[in-house]
């Protein structure tokens, strides 16, 4: 079973999100896919490697106030 982290931001700094790439790879999440909606909102795919490093990374973004406005752990069926 493989799992996903699905973000969603309501607001999007490309700059800063290209330039936290290496933040994310070593938090074990790698961007499948990154979607606009409307103008503004992005959602943004990854596969996790490691489901307790990437929740310490979310709560970490948290902490500094770049966090994605939705978040959701999926795993496959």
């Amino acid at each position: 079973m493989s799992q996903q982290l699905l973000l969603r931001y309501d607001s999007f700094d490309a700059g800063r999100f290209d330039a936290e790439a290496e933040t994310r790879a070593q938090a074990g999440l790698t961007l499948l896919q990154l979607w606009t909606e409307g103008s503004a909102a992005h959602w943004a795919l990854f596969t996790v490697n490691d489901a307790e490093k990437a929740q310490a990374w979310l709560s970490q973004e948290a902490s500094l106030g770049h966090d994605p406005s939705a978040s959701h752990m999926l795993s496959t069926a």
